[in-house]
């Protein structure tokens, strides 16, 4: 498989793991990197001293020979960078949250149509071995009709961010759409052969009172048309990064668990535990699983949608039904209602 070019904007701490991956990849060159100031363009060309420095994206589209841009900024940014990208003719990968809003996310879709161009957002769970094996099982039957799912995160609170944008509710759009939506799309996913979800409730509060935009406990009902649901909960009121799903079925139930000292951990605890009628077994999980490692696979998915044409795992239709979940589960939240899709 030929090389695919890369060029990267953003590098703060998720960047910097973006960059790795990329590095890493065989058929994957990092020939570029766009960050926003002088000190982190820096540290980036220390890291990675043969690839092009920038603190313009726009020049580094312009002036570098790239076949995919891989975006990891604020996420008010997503949509000025986004449509710079796919302007300048190069494929996309674009981090969660796609946008601040639906709308924003139709603009970046129809910039990818008319350009004819890739567009992958990284919701990259779907990659994982273990929240991908679910998927797989659930797809071949092994629960029958799924009917509930509890997707469940325990963590310590957010970083600040750089210049301390995650904590500026402006730039972040609702906090639901910081770390929820992934769940929100796994939901989504797992449930993919009922349809897709027809309204949500949500409840959030703040430990702050002088910051109440800031939802530090969120939790969320998605309904579907079956009937089935899946109940969301998160809390930042915790410590270390602790996530549990569980999904039944009309003939049997799954149970997977991921535990690690922050989101990022090298070596995790994770298991699986699928049960049918009065077994249960413990299913094998075929490698290491965690964000920084699903980032890799990200990056070999990108190359080969590139070169061979093989399908992204999550399209900017699924980027934007993501958004467009936690959108309305702010709503609820804010009106104390179920609202409908």
């Amino acid at each position: 498989m030929p090389s695919v070019r890369f060029g990267l904007i953003g590098y703060g701490a998720w960047g910097s793991h973006h960059a790795q991956a990329i590095a890493l990849h065989p058929r994957a060159q990092l020939c570029a990197i766009a960050a926003r100031t002088q000190v982190t363009l820096d540290r980036a060309k220390a890291d990675f001293p043969t690839a092009a420095g920038y603190t313009d994206y726009r020049q580094m589209v312009k002036r570098e020979k790239l076949d995919a841009v891989v975006i990891v900024l604020p996420t008010d940014l997503h949509l000025e960078a986004a449509t710079t990208v796919l302007e300048s003719g190069c494929h996309l990968l674009l981090e969660k949250p796609m946008a601040l809003s639906a709308a924003q996310c139709d603009a970046i879709n129809q910039l990818a149509i008319k350009h004819k161009r890739l567009l992958a957002i990284g919701h990259e769970f779907r990659l994982s071995s273990l929240w991908g094996k679910a998927k797989q099982m659930i797809d071949s039957g092994a629960i029958g009709e799924p009917l509930y799912a509890l997707i469940e995160l325990w963590r310590k609170p957010y970083r600040l961010g750089a210049d301390g944008w995650r904590y500026d509710i402006s730039r972040v759009g609702n906090w639901i759409l910081e770390e929820p939506i992934h769940f929100f799309d796994l939901a989504r996913w797992y449930f993919q052969s009922l349809g897709d979800p027809v309204s949500v409730f949500a409840q959030a509060s703040a430990k702050r009172r002088d910051h109440p935009e800031l939802q530090d406990n969120f939790s969320a009902m998605l309904r579907f048309n079956s009937g089935a649901y899946a109940l969301i909960s998160q809390t930042l009121c915790g410590w270390e990064h602790h996530q549990t799903v569980k999904i039944t079925g009309r003939e049997g139930s799954l149970w997977a668990s991921w535990s690690g000292a922050m989101d990022r951990t090298l070596q995790p605890t994770f298991w699986l535990k699928h049960q049918h009628g009065d077994a249960v077994e413990n299913v094998a999980i075929e490698k290491i699983t965690g964000e920084v490692y699903e980032l890799r696979d990200q990056v070999d998915m990108m190359a080969r949608a590139v070169v061979d044409g093989a399908p992204v795992v999550t399209t900017g239709t699924d980027g934007r039904w993501s958004v467009l979940m936690c959108e309305k589960a702010q709503q609820s939240v804010e009106s104390k209602t179920e609202v409908r899709f």
